[in-house]
């Protein structure tokens, strides 16, 4: 007998494959923007700080409505990407992996960000005057110093996709198939009759892969620190 049944496998795989491309889609500008808030000052830091710490604060559905009226095929930015390139978001599961990672947004951008206010200086400092440019001291001394700061990010962004539900339901709605993660397919359980025992296995199932996530977030950020420390 399979430890999953068919329904469980495709929102355990499509809960995955979002979460993964959610991750990876908005790793580099999250680097970007901690990098940015810790090193720099400018006009205007303190609104951007909070446009994106927003999602933390926003109820979910808020994020997938308006996600849905920028990025839906007749929306602002949604129109364009259809036009330019036939692309759609809404109701789809690249909608899916852009939702949940607007939402693990400031969680990643938060760990990185603590990060790289901890680098010393000096080490940076030091490679500069040997000559390197700041391209070359950011990827070769300031990226490997933040290292396990990226990592607990991704993790925990990861771990936050895997979560996601209002605004995923919001944007992309509840396919099966295309756009039900666990969330979703446990939530549909909750909405029909005897579905009680669907829905724990649907919940037993989250929160094993959310603590396998958390603890491989521990595992390789101890590791890191290792490889770094010699």
């Amino acid at each position: 007998m399979p430890l999953l049944t068919p329904a469980e496998t495709d929102a355990l795989m499509l809960s995955l494959k979002v979460s993964t491309w959610g991750i990876a889609g908005s790793l580099p500008l999250g680097i970007a923007f901690a990098w940015l808030l810790a090193r720099r000052t400018f006009p205007g830091k303190t609104i951007l700080d909070g446009l994106i710490h927003l999602p933390l604060v926003l109820p979910p559905v808020v994020i997938g409505y308006l996600l849905l009226v920028t990025l839906g095929r007749n929306g602002a930015v949604g129109a364009l990407l259809y036009d330019w390139f036939g692309l759609t978001l809404a109701f789809t599961w690249r909608g899916a992996a852009v939702a949940s990672a607007v939402i693990a947004f400031p969680l990643m951008v938060q760990a990185i960000r603590l990060s790289i206010e901890g680098v010393d200086r000096g080490l940076e400092s030091a490679a500069r005057t040997l000559g390197a440019g700041p391209l070359r001291t950011f990827f070769t001394v300031t990226l490997p110093l933040v290292a396990p700061g990226i990592l607990t990010g991704v993790i925990l962004g990861f771990a936050r996709c895997l979560g996601e539900f209002g605004a995923t339901i919001t944007f992309v709605s509840n396919i099966p198939g295309q756009t039900r993660t666990l969330p979703l397919a446990l939530y549909t359980q909750t909405q029909i009759p005897n579905g009680e025992v669907a829905a724990g296995r649907l919940c037993l199932i989250s929160i094993t892969v959310a603590m396998i996530a958390l603890l491989a977030s521990e595992f390789l950020s101890r590791r890191v620190n290792r490889i770094i420390q010699g």
